[in-house]
């Protein structure tokens, strides 16, 4: 049997509340539509996963409600029908709410009949291989969720976690576990539930050279779980000053960035798993376990896989860290340039990097070229339809892992709030030559089809993937 996790939009989540918290103290109810990825298999659980993504919320109307108290809620299933031939025809997941006000804290036998026959009714409108997703709201002293999915008509699917992405990045159906005392003095500052939500959590990080590592070694020193490592290169020479980890012995051997960071990871006994991707994050060898991910860092220096990660953020509600450090080379009369560190926050809600100026789609199809065609790359380049790779740019460790610190610690705001000014910041900038910091804005193309239209946002899996044609 499939394992199973609900992801909602934070927009969504508050549209759930006021549609089911009644003033009245009766329960209430709610449709929503979902996108679904398919995991084939988890990296780190070995088995099968559905993760369902919240893509619309719709109140049943007032004229289908038939009666409701503080112990049920019924209704017409003329809205549910017509919301089942909906979702066939977008390829969505349709999905019922309701509350518990009084703070029962499961689903109730009345609840698992109900749902029963109304999984019968999808199935018999919409056929075989139907789904319907059940939340519950349950709202006692501590508003909290639960949720399960019917893929028969025999026993559910009790999901393992109920989080949700926007301004902050919310666990709704509680943590519990203990942790370890490595990380007792951490509790100090933030108290025991980070410690859990960390070792929960499953995130990726694209791109293990000079900011890729570090982000690495940080997340493991405080705890993540399980740490999924994507990138196709080896060590080089070049690497040693920069890679955390990193040996002459391993530029010598040819070893992957991936396996040095992940052998370094498992050394440090902090129970972190790690997990070796030897692949672009674009890679259909990759797609398991980048699926799989709660939040992804984006530590890779090229457009394309920019522009991928940004589509990403947006399809399938993983929130993504996009890092990046430019460093002007000094000029020759000796003044140094601009020293730039840099943070996106890449979720619905915020200007994806296509918007911010920061990927571009040309410079990427130069890129994909290069990859896929070198020969033709090469005779594009003579005859200057593309750019040239020009000089390596410049790299200095201590700004490749300041950078990454500042990016971990936006992870840390987004979890805790720490800062007391909202949730995640959009662009956090680092000025190393000037010493500041400031937040940077973008202005959104009013036809953006990822961070403006809101048509692919939780969409989950569609084919094309991620609806990315050539």
């Amino acid at each position: 049997m499939s394992r199973l996790d609900f992801t909602l939009q934070e927009r969504h989540e508050a549209e759930l509340r006021a549609l089911l918290h009644r003033p009245d103290g009766h329960e209430a109810a709610a449709y929503v539509l979902y996108g679904v990825s398919r995991v084939a298999m988890d990296p780190w659980d070995r088995q099968s996963r559905l993760r369902l993504t919240s893509y619309r919320v719709i109140p049943v109307p007032d004229e289908d409600l038939i009666s409701a108290s503080d112990k049920h809620v019924t209704w017409s299933t003329k809205s549910f029908l017509d919301l089942c031939r909906v979702a066939k025809a977008e390829g969505l997941i349709v999905g019922i709410a309701h509350s518990h006000p009084g703070g029962y804290p499961e689903f109730s036998t009345q609840d698992e009949k109900n749902e029963r026959e109304l999984y019968r009714l999808a199935r018999n409108r919409n056929g075989a291989g139907v789904m319907l997703a059940s939340l519950l709201l349950i709202d006692g002293d501590i508003c909290d969720y639960a949720a399960r999915l019917w893929i028969d008509d025999t026993q559910p699917i009790d999901s393992d976690a109920v989080i949700a992405v926007g301004a902050r990045l919310r666990v709704l159906n509680g943590l519990s576990g203990f942790s370890g005392e490595a990380f007792e003095r951490q509790a100090l500052a933030f108290g025991p539930s980070l410690n859990l939500l960390l070792a929960r959590l499953k995130i990726g990080v694209v791109g293990c050279g000079g900011t890729g590592s570090a982000v690495a070694m940080l997340l493991a020193r405080l705890g993540v779980g399980q740490i999924a490592l994507f990138d196709e290169d080896i060590v080089e020479v070049s690497n040693l000053n920069r890679l955390h980890g990193a040996r002459r012995d391993d530029a010598d051997g040819m070893r992957l960035k991936v396996e040095v960071v992940a052998r370094e990871l498992a050394g440090l006994g902090l129970g972190v798993r790690p997990v070796v991707i030897p692949h672009w994050a674009d890679a259909d060898e990759a797609r398991d376990a980048l699926l799989s991910c709660d939040i992804i860092f984006g530590c890779t220096d090229d457009h394309a896989g920019r522009l991928f990660l940004s589509r990403f953020a947006y399809f399938y509600l993983r929130p993504v860290i996009d890092l990046g450090l430019a460093l002007t080379p000094r000029g020759e009369d000796g003044q140094v340039g601009n020293m730039i560190g840099r943070a996106t926050v890449l979720r619905p809600g915020t200007p994806c990097l296509l918007c911010r100026g920061i990927a571009h789609p040309h410079r990427a199809a130069e890129e994909e070229l290069r990859r896929a065609a070198p020969a033709e790359y090469e005779r594009q380049k003579r005859e200057a339809y593309v750019r040239g790779g020009g000089n390596p740019a410049p790299a200095v460790v201590t700004f490749t892992t300041e950078t990454a610190t500042m990016a971990v610690n936006e992870l840390l705001q987004g979890l805790t709030g720490y800062r007391d000014d909202g949730g995640w910041a959009a662009q956090r900038i680092r000025r190393f030559d000037l010493g500041i910091d400031r937040l940077q804005g973008a202005k959104q193309n009013p036809g953006c089809i990822l961070c403006v239209d809101q048509g692919y946002w939780g969409r989950g899996d569609v084919d094309p993937f991620m609806d990315r044609v050539g």
